[in-house]
């Protein structure tokens, strides 16, 4: 069983005349045997536990074989030899499928376009399966997700896990593309890695925010086997499916944005779903032991100095059930020093965001030949990544920039950046670090 609880950081108070609602949500998700005496939920916050035993696990394993992964060679050997690990860390009773991509999709493995739970047998013949792939054709990644729906579609009681691997760009319309997504949203979560230089971080980032997954860079083709054991140890852990944050406003107030800020950031509006006129559910994909953040802004309409109002009611919804609530209020005061006081927590992950922005402007604007706004967005970057104690990032920013000064954002352009530096820096900068309370 996993214990949920919500948790409300924010600043309440608000000057006359604002109607803008800052507030970040602290969702925490413990085993049961973890939380004991010392697990009750904060003051104003409701705990329950996720209904019914854990699902069982579907995972289908995306190779991409297109002719580039001819070269070179290590690229498809590499990607033989991680599907193969991932295959052996499957348990027994896991529902699992192998699928080539090059300009059609295959299954690989089973026979027939079905899962199969794995068993001794059943993993010693998809590695046979597996060794058999040979690189020729193109890619239409659309085409690898919708296989990879139907096939989960022969499980619909699982909860469902990709890896989708790729050296390329998709050769499919963003039309396409699109359609194929949103066919497949719901139905399975996908976690993204290229390997080499020629693709796109903005294509798999498209693909993973949709189907609520990651994406990163291997700069090494020797790097896939321990990443695709850790990616399905991951998966395998989620034991809760079908997690939504609902939330609900009164008449006359709006969301003005809601987003993931912590592990990652992540938008999560695209895909609200309405409950009621007062209502959207927020579809956040299946959990395990652990805690994300969530940043909301909700514009409520300006009241007399003294009210209180409840600006928002955040709930944690398991299928149908809600397990944990928090409420985000306002409250209109005089006191210039109430209303001007910023949470730290909320102004923390405000940083995060910004940071995520500054970096994928900044190499959009040095990819545009415009110096002047790359050096101005990446120095931003550096100054909010040192203002946060973020040395990932910070080593990131430096083999793109040279940092002068991090703490004043004082950077200069290199002019001998590797392009697999560049898009290191692009996909790792979603990911945030936590506040410190």
């Amino acid at each position: 069983m996993i214990i949920f609880t919500c948790e409300v950081s924010q600043n309440e108070f608000l000057a006359e005349g604002v109607g803008e609602v800052h507030a970040v949500i602290t969702v925490s998700a413990r085993g049961e045997e973890a939380v004991g005496d010392g697990g009750r939920a904060a003051a104003g916050t409701v705990p329950g536990a996720a209904p019914g035993e854990a699902p069982g696990a579907a995972e289908v394993i995306i190779l991409d074989c297109s002719g580039s992964m001819e070269y070179p060679q290590s690229k498809i050997i590499e990607a033989r030899r991680a599907a193969r690990a991932a295959i052996d860390t499957l348990p027994d009773g896991v529902a699992f499928a192998v699928v080539e991509g090059t300009e059609q999709a295959r299954v690989v493995y089973p026979e027939r376009p079905v899962l199969v739970a794995a068993t001794a047998e059943t993993r010693a013949a998809a590695g046979r399966a597996v060794a058999r792939l040979r690189p020729h054709g193109g890619t239409s990644m659309g085409r690898w997700l919708r296989l990879t729906a139907k096939l989960m579609a022969s499980r619909p009681d699982a909860i469902g896990h990709a890896i989708l691997l790729t050296d390329g760009q998709n050769g499919e319309s963003t039309a396409a593309l699109e359609a194929s997504l949103a066919a497949c949203e719901g139905a399975f979560q996908c976690d993204c890695r290229g390997v080499g230089a020629d693709w796109r971080v903005d294509e798999l980032r498209q693909i993973s925010t949709r189907l609520l997954g990651t994406v990163s860079l291997l700069r090494e083709p020797a790097q896939m086997a321990d990443d695709f054991r850790a990616l399905i140890a991951k998966a395998l852990a989620r034991g809760v499916a079908d997690v939504a944050l609902r939330v609900w406003t009164p008449k006359g107030s709006t969301t003005r944005f809601l987003r993931q800020v912590s592990p990652e950031v992540d938008d999560l509006m695209p895909r609200a779903v309405e409950v009621n006129p007062f209502t959207r559910d927020h579809p956040t994909g299946a959990w395990a032991a652990g805690t994300r953040e969530y940043h909301l802004c909700v514009d409520v309409p300006p009241a007399d100095v003294g009210d209180e109002r409840l600006a928002a009611r955040v709930s944690l919804v398991v299928g149908t059930e809600v397990v944990s609530q928090a409420r985000v209020r306002a409250v209109w005061t005089e006191d210039a020093e109430l209303s001007t006081r910023i949470d730290g927590v909320v102004a923390h992950y405000t940083g995060q965001a910004e940071l995520a922005r500054a970096v994928q402007d900044g190499l959009a604007a040095r990819r545009a030949g415009d110096e002047v706004s790359a050096v101005t967005l990446l120095g931003r970057a550096a100054r909010i990544a040192a203002a946060a104690d973020d040395g990932a990032m910070l080593d990131r920013l430096g083999r793109v920039v040279e940092i002068d000064d991090p703490v004043t954002g004082s950077v200069r352009l290199r002019r001998d950046v590797e392009k697999l530096d560049e898009m290191d820096l692009d996909a790792g900068s979603t990911l945030t670090v936590p506040a410190k309370r």
